[in-house]
């Protein structure tokens, strides 16, 4: 949504005009901002890319327009999502850290300048005891991950967004009736606006298993049908539809004081043609938190990888001719006709599978993933007649010279990963596939 909202009032400031300028001024003082970087400490997480993370939180206020939804005193953060968009819009990921995960809460200033101090205990309860700055700082100390805006939307805000998409797609395989979030739908493929799509993410006890884990997951399904609603060539083309949009969203959204007008444009330019395949949704890897049968907390053999991806997660390089290794005199040949076997010698758990899934997403043909015996070095074998292949190889894991080897398979390649690593070209850690991950250009009825 802030995506779309960046792009298009990116689109109207190129008007030039005294109108668009006013009009851009109009939209952009809707938005309320809040000054938090006295709140976040001094002792965050490096930036170590130009991509952009920012944290996206749904609050459970019933305050104002929310007084509706009930009478709970005080405001949660029942969402937590972490948005990371890659450098030049070569994709984006949002992940979803459970509301009852019990995770080191630090030390929070609160907006009336009062201090709380660090505590063990549940996610959500960081934005109940000091707002939003305490989230984001609970965030950045247990991923490591520079986190560099937030934003946040109540339910009122989530109606008027869904509302001014003109509904938005969902897929049910039975019928629901629950009073209780005024939640009526028919089996099947459908639209829903209002306060039918604000009960379809709420509710927890006529969809699904009851867990919060599991309201993730149509929660996820939902952001996915509004990543292929907003991408809709469409949007930008009627401009009472647009008028609509951006009104309704700019209204919505509570933001930090630093995402500007240019930190918009970035993320304009960032999102630019992004198509709804490049967006995906998982959740952090948890496991039972063990005193409490109610609560999860994080699964780190797991869930590492996937924060490390994101913190190494750089710009790729301009595109270059490409060249014939001298010591082959070969032309490499294209991915698709590389077969591979991805070999882990250093021992680290899951290394050999993390490279082959970066490998299978650039086009390699992976056929074998194993062990070996410790392995000092990084080697690239390859068999009779894969000299291209292996010359191809050898592009994407740079500083590693490929060698015959007179036991391979005669038209193969095998990648020993040793102890000096395996980097894949064109930046960082290749962001890892997650156990459920949810594309946003699936069909919504796949999984009903």
């Amino acid at each position: 949504m802030l995506g779309w909202v960046s792009i298009a009032m990116s689109v109207i400031l190129v008007g030039g005009s005294l109108t668009a300028y006013g009009f851009w001024r109009r939209l952009d003082g809707q938005i309320h901002r809040e000054n938090v970087k006295d709140k976040l400490g001094k002792d965050r997480p490096a930036k170590l890319n130009d991509s952009i993370n920012i944290l996206m939180m749904g609050s459970d206020s019933r305050q104002g327009a929310n007084a509706q939804y009930g009478t709970e005193q005080g405001e949660r953060s029942d969402t937590t999502i972490l948005l990371h968009i890659s450098p030049g819009g070569a994709g984006a990921i949002g992940i979803s850290f459970p509301r009852d995960s019990m995770v080191d809460v630090p030390s929070c200033k609160r907006k009336n300048g009062s201090t709380i101090p660090a505590y063990f205990g549940m996610l959500n309860s960081a934005f109940s005891n000091a707002g939003p700055s305490c989230t984001w700082r609970t965030i950045e100390s247990m991923t490591k991950i520079h986190i560099d805006h937030f934003v946040e939307v109540d339910f009122a805000g989530f109606k008027q967004v869904v509302d001014a998409l003109g509904g938005v797609e969902i897929c049910v395989d039975k019928p629901v009736n629950d009073p209780k979030a005024e939640l009526h739908l028919k089996a099947g493929r459908q639209t829903v606006h209002g306060d039918q799509a604000l009960g379809y993410v709420r509710t927890r006890y006529v969809l699904g298993n009851g867990s919060d884990l599991d309201r993730i997951k149509r929660q996820q399904a939902f952001m996915a049908s509004v990543v292929k609603k907003a991408t809709d060539k469409g949007m930008l083309t009627d401009p009472g539809r647009t008028y609509n949009f951006l009104s309704a969203a700019t209204k919505s959204i509570h933001a930090d004081d630093e995402l500007t007008l240019s930190v918009m444009q970035k993320l304009a330019s960032g999102l630019r043609g992004m198509s709804a395949g490049k967006v995906r949704f998982v959740t952090v890897p948890t496991m039972a938190y063990p005193k409490d049968k109610n609560r999860v907390q994080f699964n780190q053999q797991l869930a590492e990888p996937l924060f490390q991806a994101i913190r190494e997660d750089n710009t790729p390089p301009e595109p270059a001719p490409t060249p014939v290794p001298a010591q082959q005199k070969v032309q490499p040949v294209p991915p698709a006709q590389v077969r591979i076997g991805v070999f882990n010698g250093t021992g680290e758990h899951g290394l050999a599978q993390r490279t082959a899934d970066a490998l299978t997403e650039r086009g390699f043909k992976v056929v074998k993933v194993g062990t070996v015996k410790s392995a000092s070095k990084t080697k690239i074998l390859y068999g009779k007649g894969a000299e291209g292949q292996a010359a191809r190889t050898a592009l994407a894991v740079p500083g590693h010279p490929s060698a015959a080897w007179s036991k391979a398979k005669a038209g193969y390649v095998y990648l020993v990963i040793g102890k000096d690593g395996a980097k894949l070209s064109g930046g960082g850690a290749a962001v890892p596939k997650v156990a459920g991950e949810i594309r946003a250009d699936r069909d919504i009825c796949a999984q009903t």
